[in-house]
């Protein structure tokens, strides 16, 4: 597959935007920098960022084994989805695939984009339709989430890797919660599938939701091309501080995701021993899909007693449904006891 024949014809042409700071990087106390109308009077802030944010895809290339050149970071993961649909599907023309119930922001992406959103909803036990979505002609983007928000499954690898095979576009797989999950991610594979984007974040396992920092990890081709367009200076210095700082703690890091994982089993077995809970549904993320009696009934009894959870009953096979997030210990017994103080 030749990507850039997926391209928009005005993104291949376009001349993209040359910064200051992508013309001189190196910040030292020796040069005298008169070349970004910056204010020159110094407050730790008062020069823009990296554009190109060297040093955190540096530590993410040796954490992922991912070389930097596959990297692009955006303000959010959103910020990337944006881009992927911006730079390869043309406006009131191309259409993307969603699998519902799925995250909501591809759906809303599409939208303003004015692009044609094709659904072909998981099965009953939230399973991909292969076949179906290989019917679907012409499709430019292809979202998979896995494990999927807002089920908290992941999706079988041989469905996975037969839609990478055969799909003749791009497929863009969101590992937002991919560090909760016992399959391992895409990112080793990347270089097998030129058409295969994947998207992560440091809003959920890194914990560091505040700062809106998302990766993506593509292709050198289709990194290249979203730099073409993204804006000069998306991420600021103190995010790309912050993730670093984050970043020297791994061994933290790894602790919280056990102590999530070994909380969400707790919370999986007794959740089923409450009346009025009819099933919990298997994840591999941080939260877990609860099908109940009368969700928006229980949602205002725990929002009248200090737990604010999601009601998710709108959403395609997940009526009567909220989702719960793995919280802290104290905070899930919490959660269980109000559970099984209700009416």
């Amino acid at each position: 597959m030749n990507i850039l024949n997926l391209v928009r014809d005005n993104i291949k042409a376009l001349k993209p935007y040359t910064s200051a700071r992508d013309e001189y990087q190196q910040i030292n106390g020796e040069m005298v920098f008169l070349d970004a109308n910056e204010n020159p009077f110094n407050n730790g802030m008062n020069r823009y960022p990296d554009p190109k944010q060297e040093l955190l895809k540096a530590e993410l290339s040796k954490i992922k084994q991912v070389a930097p050149e596959n990297i692009l970071l955006g303000n959010g993961s959103d910020e990337a989805l944006d881009l992927i649909l911006r730079a390869f599907c043309e406006p009131n023309k191309d259409k993307v695939i969603t699998l519902p119930p799925t995250y909501g922001m591809y759906q809303v992406l599409a939208n303003i984009n004015a692009l044609e959103v094709v659904e072909v909803p998981l099965t009953a036990s939230f399973n991909l339709q292969v076949s179906k979505i290989l019917k679907i002609s012409n499709a430019k983007v292809l979202f998979l989430c896995s494990p999927n928000n807002p089920t908290g499954n992941s999706f079988n690898p041989l469905d996975m890797e037969r839609l990478l095979r055969a799909f003749q576009g791009i497929v863009v797989l969101d590992e937002a919660y991919i560090d909760f999950s016992e399959q391992k991610s895409w990112l080793q594979r990347l270089e097998e599938f030129p058409n295969l984007v994947i998207t992560q974040t440091f809003s959920k396992a890194f914990g560091l939701a505040g700062i809106r920092l998302g990766i993506c990890y593509a292709s050198k081709d289709i990194v290249s091309i979203l730099n073409n367009i993204k804006p000069p200076y998306n991420i600021n210095t103190l995010t790309q501080s912050a993730a670093l700082k984050r970043l020297k703690n791994l061994t933290e890091i790894a602790s919280e995701i056990e102590l999530i994982k070994s909380e969400r089993a707790l919370l999986t077995s007794t959740l089923k021993t409450i009346q009025f809970i009819s099933k919990v549904y298997p994840s591999q993320a941080n939260f877990l899909l609860v099908k109940m009696d009368d969700a928006q009934m229980r949602y205002k009894q725990l929002v009248e007693k200090g737990i604010v959870v999601r009601n998710r009953s709108t959403q395609f096979g997940c009526e009567n449904c909220l989702r719960l997030t793995v919280g802290t210990p104290k905070e899930n017994q919490n959660l269980i006891n109000t559970l099984k103080d209700l009416q």
